[in-house]
């Protein structure tokens, strides 16, 4: 008799804070036969188990992986493949998979390309997602800073390349949310204050996580202490105006 393929279950685990995991999602979580966790490469740990403090796992269950974001799509398309074939073993096996991702599952998240190299691989598997918390949700609720009323124009996007870009950007939106912008803060930083809107923008990095820092107007922040992994920008183009 055919062994029935097991299902995997990718589930946002949030951007740091503990309990931040949905709770149809912690069920599956229980229910699985294995964890893969992604892991940064040079990460002394996985901040996808940091956002799981305080639940209970069977460290037997427990698969690390170390992800790789190449800027060559050729190195990344091979690493993301492997991965697939590894997990499609035990789904053949009838084991129950958890992918792990931190924030939400499908908002630039490494998850997407296992999930598309599954769907190539196994189209008759279950493959259900659980959707997490994003970083900006995250961030705007740290600070209390909303990220949208009435008809303001949102725009989610990772850093741009250079500073003509990100003022276009800027001029044709309310609010940007400022995603990946890793060394270039020095640059983002000086173009906010040249606009003139630096104090009414804001700073997340590592929320509820060792090393959090948490910024409602940008006008002192100095790059070289803020910037790193994990890091998310709000800006906003004009003053909130009181409803």
């Amino acid at each position: 008799m055919e062994t029935p393929l097991g299902a995997l279950w990718g589930m946002g685990v949030g951007p740091g804070p503990a309990g931040y995991l949905p709770l149809a999602a912690l069920e599956a979580l229980r229910k699985a036969d294995l964890i893969y966790a992604p892991r940064a490469r040079g990460a002394g740990q996985s901040v996808a188990l940091q956002c799981l403090a305080g639940i209970e796992l069977d460290p037997a269950k427990l698969r690390e992986i170390e992800f790789n974001m190449d800027p060559d799509r050729g190195v990344l398309s091979e690493h993301y493949a492997q991965l697939a074939d590894a997990i499609a073993l035990e789904l053949r096996a009838g084991r129950n998979v958890a992918y792990l991702t931190i924030g939400d599952s499908l908002t630039y998240s490494t998850y997407g390309y296992v999930l598309a190299g599954l769907r190539e691989r196994l189209p008759q598997a279950t493959l259900r997602t659980f959707p997490g918390i994003t970083s900006y949700a995250a961030a705007a609720s740290a600070l209390g800073w909303p990220l949208g009323e009435g008809k303001e124009r949102v725009l989610i996007l990772p850093c741009p390349e250079t500073a003509q870009e990100l003022r276009r950007d800027i001029e044709t939106h309310d609010i940007v949310v400022l995603m990946k912008v890793g060394a270039r803060l020095g640059w983002v930083l000086e173009l906010l204050r040249e606009m003139d809107i630096a104090r009414h923008c804001a700073f997340a990095r590592r929320i509820g996580l060792p090393g959090e820092l948490l910024a409602s107007g940008v006008g002192e922040l100095v790059a070289g202490e803020a910037m790193g992994y994990l890091a998310t920008l709000l800006v906003r183009r004009n003053p909130r105006e009181e409803r």
